[in-house]
């Protein structure tokens, strides 16, 4: 009857709720902190809070390790900006513009040397080992050029503003970059660096993902690497990441954070609304948009008229190859600066811009390519920390924060092509870490069903 029915339920609600209790107790055990926080975690109630909204299984994900050796994974206090601050000599944070103006000089000059050794080269099939030299040495040449372009996109390059936006924009827009939508959306990622949702720029898809919190997909993407097998994966992701990944994020916004779509609409760095999603350039930027596209197509108009005189095949050799190598190189950096097997991703109720900015890599790139892109590899901490620091000063800057917070700095010290092989072959897709940890970190591929 009615009543045997209620009283049964009630009976085995009662019963449910004893048996999660012990449960209950083991999770808190097991959450107690290594060490105190400066910028706590979240707590055990609130990530228990977040985690029952997943629909991820309850299986706790012991991530690869890198030369890091998970040191990302600990416990560690954080410092604020204020306490490094204090650390880093004040002549750090002063820009000179004439020192300035001498290392544009100086990536304007390697480019155009090398840029001169493809006018000597024979527009033939039997030269194209050489070309593809040249494309190697010029675009690694221009990469310095990039970097100075982005340092004026934060500031870093002159008081002067007005001289410090000509020079960024003149040099990304001869680099098809367009400058001022670019500046928008790496402050966004500089503002969320490893923020799961809404980070920018190489934000992994989410396996158990939730709209509105980070990007779903991580299942279908393991799925992918797990029929393919991890080397050719490996390798699809080497190509997919190095040629047509730049073009891809400006274009369509892919790997950006999913935070910056609009009703499914992709973001576009060229046009600021429909049939785009418009939810990246607020305001003013909107304007800015248009004006960096106008820089662009301007660049597009000159190569087009070259090449209606010189025919495209000439500026597919001198211009397109090393055009392809600075893409490569933009994408490395970005690539290995911020993400590893063992760096995790935060999640809103853990993430700070000091956590984040502390989980940026530094990495042992050699010095010939140190001097050439202006050490944007070898002092990035240091950068995403205060990126108004000049590069000129990044190196004491990075040894005073390495000393004065070892805990916290990272530094990764494979070599880059081991590390690059490790990062495509085992950074697929992040699943939150266990019930008591709310980060997101790479599940192993062996470990994927």
């Amino acid at each position: 009857d009615l009543e045997s029915r209620i009283l049964m339920a009630v009976s085995l609600r009662i019963s449910l709720l004893l048996l999660m209790r012990p449960c209950d107790a083991l999770h808190a055990a097991r959450a107690a902190p290594r060490m105190a926080l400066a910028e706590p975690l979240a707590t055990e109630k609130a990530a228990a809070a977040a985690f029952s909204d997943w629909s991820t299984p309850f299986d706790e994900v012991t991530p690869q390790q890198s030369g890091l050796n998970g040191k990302a994974l600990l416990q560690y206090a954080v410092p604020t900006k204020a306490a490094v601050r204090r650390v880093v000599p004040d002549r750090c944070f002063q820009r000179s513009t004439s020192r300035s103006m001498g290392y544009l000089a100086q990536s304007l000059l390697t480019t155009a040397v090398t840029a001169a050794f493809g006018l000597l080269i024979p527009l033939k099939a039997v030269a194209l080992p050489l070309w593809i030299i040249y494309a190697c040495v010029t675009g690694t040449a221009a990469m310095g050029c990039w970097v100075l372009a982005h340092e004026c996109g934060h500031g870093a390059f002159s008081d002067n503003r007005r001289l410090q936006d000509a020079v960024g924009f003149i040099l990304h827009s001869a680099l098809l970059v367009p400058y001022f939508s670019w500046q928008r959306s790496h402050a966004v990622h500089h503002q969320f660096t490893n923020h799961v949702y809404k980070g920018e720029t190489h934000v992994p898809t989410v396996v158990g993902g939730k709209v509105g919190e980070s990007t779903p997909g991580g299942e279908a993407q393991l799925d992918l690497a797990k029929g393919m097998g991890e080397r050719l994966h490996g390798m699809y992701q080497l190509f997919g990441h190095l040629t047509i990944g730049w073009p891809s994020y400006l274009l369509a916004g892919l790997t950006g954070g999913s935070r910056y779509t609009d009703a499914g609409r992709p973001c576009n760095h060229f046009w600021p609304s429909k049939p785009f999603s418009s939810q990246l350039w607020p305001g003013k930027w909107a304007g800015k948009v248009l004006t960096s596209t106008a820089g662009v197509a301007a660049v597009l108009g000159g190569l087009g008229l070259w090449a209606s005189r010189a025919g495209a095949a000439s500026v597919m050799a001198l211009y397109g190859g090393p055009y392809l190598v600075v893409n490569m190189w933009l994408i490395l950096y970005t690539w290995l600066q911020h993400t590893d097997v063992d760096v995790p991703h935060l999640h809103a109720d853990d993430f700070s811009y000091m956590r984040g900015a502390f989980l940026t890599i530094d990495r042992p790139y050699p010095p010939l390519i140190d001097w050439l892109h202006h050490r944007i590899g070898t002092t990035h901490v240091a950068h995403h920390i205060d990126c108004t620091i000049p590069h000129y000063h990044a190196r004491e800057a990075t040894d005073a924060i390495a000393t004065a917070f070892p805990e916290a700095y990272l530094f990764e010290p494979s070599p880059i092509h081991e590390a690059l092989w490790r990062v495509a072959c085992g950074c697929i897709a992040l699943k939150r870490r266990s019930l008591e940890d709310s980060r997101f970190v790479f599940v192993p591929l062996s470990a994927w069903k």
